[in-house]
């Protein structure tokens, strides 16, 4: 049996954590298997839909990497399959049901409904349809069609007994067929339900593996039960439980919680988040951590998933983030930071690649870059107590004495790169018989006006370039000689 699984979201919203998540397990699913991945747009629900959530569900599925393997061909490429474009199939398969007896014409309208769920309301825990329209005779059913009254199909469940369903995740789970609702299946606007359009293209495509968040648990025995009034084999369920923000709340866009966007916009690498994503409910065998996607696919096991929730840390995101960032191809890397780069040293004419240099192993996120090379576009105003380190063995007046000896050294320099630079100031090190940072320190200080810095003195130095450097550090002795 090939496996089959399909990534089935409603664009109405942006990529929540979650939902990736879902994406992801599915396409591995598949993947690990030798299997199929299928994307399907669940627009059904006509009055949810948010403009723009299409983009962003394409975008994120080409950012991430999770290509679906079939679907309507579009220019000689496979594009998603779309439920509202295959709306004549859904009303067929919903008047066989009928034919089955299986399913049945609803007439009602909205104002009894409501009087309904008034009526119900008051001490009835589980309110269900009446089931007024069942009754109804074949003859009044077909004057009210022919009449043109709106109607909706329902489906006939069980009114007693059990059904049953295995979970890969949550074992075997029993409910009580009494406590399922006639749901509808056709909406009186002539578009399937979520519920109905979902099972209908699963069997139609062959879905071996239905991989969803664990609050369908409670729907599973109505898509169970449509499969059986067909005759159709259900498909091997995986539900998930769910990403947490802490111990108490799920995670959430109302509340703050980051979207996939929200990550990627605040410097977060793509391949670090689906990699941590990967382990919020999944743990490998080994305890390795690290996975790029097609290790992912080779390594991916149903047998390490957690029924337990799981808490999103940012923290052990930002960790996993930096460890991306320092193991990267370097030409990766820079194109990823140039945009930050550029930005950040607008107008200036730096040399890009250098100060990238510097930053690539000390980058937590790429939104790091800005704060961290401010000073290379304009010197801040700092205070001289920079100068004093203890474990250097500075402070104000070995840095102006180091400061006033660098400057002519520097000053005399021909050939203005790291290389000189860093030569000409061991020589003055040697020279004036003190220690390497008790030099470096004031140097790297008057350069950068910060406490800490990508890079040291040298670096710096050749990056600022010689007229830049001097002007500093002519400013650093006249800071210390006040």
């Amino acid at each position: 049996m090939e496996v089959r699984t399909r990534f089935a979201p409603s664009p109405t919203g942006y990529m929540h954590i979650g939902n990736l998540r879902t994406a992801l397990y599915e396409y591995l699913i598949a993947k690990s298997q030798g299997g199929k991945f299928i994307l399907r747009i669940e627009d059904t629900d006509q009055g949810r839909l948010v403009e723009g959530s299409l983009d962003v569900i394409y975008k994120t599925m080409k950012m991430t990497g999770l290509q679906h393997d079939e679907g309507p061909d579009v220019g000689g490429e496979y594009g998603p399959y779309v439920q509202s474009e295959r709306m004549g199939l859904y009303m067929d398969y919903a008047k066989e049901l009928v034919e089955k007896g299986e399913a049945y014409y609803c007439f009602c309208t909205k104002e009894r409904l409501e009087s309904l769920k008034e009526a119900n309301a008051e001490g009835v825990s589980f309110a269900k349809y009446d089931r007024h329209c069942l009754h109804l005779s074949p003859e009044e059913v077909q004057a009210k069609l022919a009449a043109g009254e709106p109607f909706v199909i329902r489906q006939k469940m069980p009114e007693s007994g059990t059904t049953s369903f295995h979970d890969m995740v949550y074992g075997d789970i029993t409910v009580d067929n009494a406590e399922l609702d006639d749901q509808i299946l056709m909406k009186a606007d002539g578009f399937p339900t979520y519920n109905f359009a979902n099972v209908v293209d699963d069997h139609l495509m062959h879905i071996t593996h239905v991989v969803r968040g664990s609050e369908y648990l409670s729907s599973t025995p109505k898509y169970n039960l449509l499969y059986k009034a067909f005759g159709w084999e259900p498909p091997i369920y995986v539900h998930l439980p769910a990403v947490m923000r802490d111990a108490h709340h799920k995670l959430s866009k109302r509340h703050g919680d980051k979207s996939f966007e929200d990550l990627v916009n605040e410097g977060y690498v793509v391949e670090a988040i689906v990699n941590y994503i990967a382990l919020l409910g999944w743990s490998p065998s080994d305890n390795v951590e690290i996975f790029t996607l097609k290790e992912l696919e080779q390594k991916f096991d149903m047998a390490g998933l957690s029924k337990s929730p799981s808490i999103f840390d940012i923290k052990k995101l930002t960790w996993m983030n930096s460890e991306y960032l320092k193991a990267m191809d370097f030409d990766k890397y820079f194109e990823l930071a140039r945009p930050k780069l550029e930005e950040a040293l607008a107008g200036t004419d730096l040399d890009l690649k250098k100060i990238a240099a510097l930053l690539q192993k000390r980058l937590e996120t790429l939104n790091d870059i800005p704060r961290l090379v401010d000073f290379f576009k304009e010197l801040p105003d700092y205070s001289t107590e920079l100068y004093t380190h203890k474990k250097m063995k500075t402070n104000d007046e070995i840095a102006l004495s180091s400061l006033q000896a660098a400057l002519p050294v520097l000053e005399n320099l021909s050939d203005w790169n790291e290389t000189a630079i860093h030569d000409s100031l061991m020589a003055l090190v040697g020279e004036l018989g003190i220690k390497n940072g008790q030099l470096l320190w004031p140097v790297r200080t008057a350069l950068s006006g910060e406490q800490t810095s990508p890079g040291g003195a040298m670096e710096l130095a050749d990056i600022l370039g010689k007229e830049e450097a001097l002007r500093r550090i002519r400013k650093g002795i006249e800071k210390l000689s006040k």
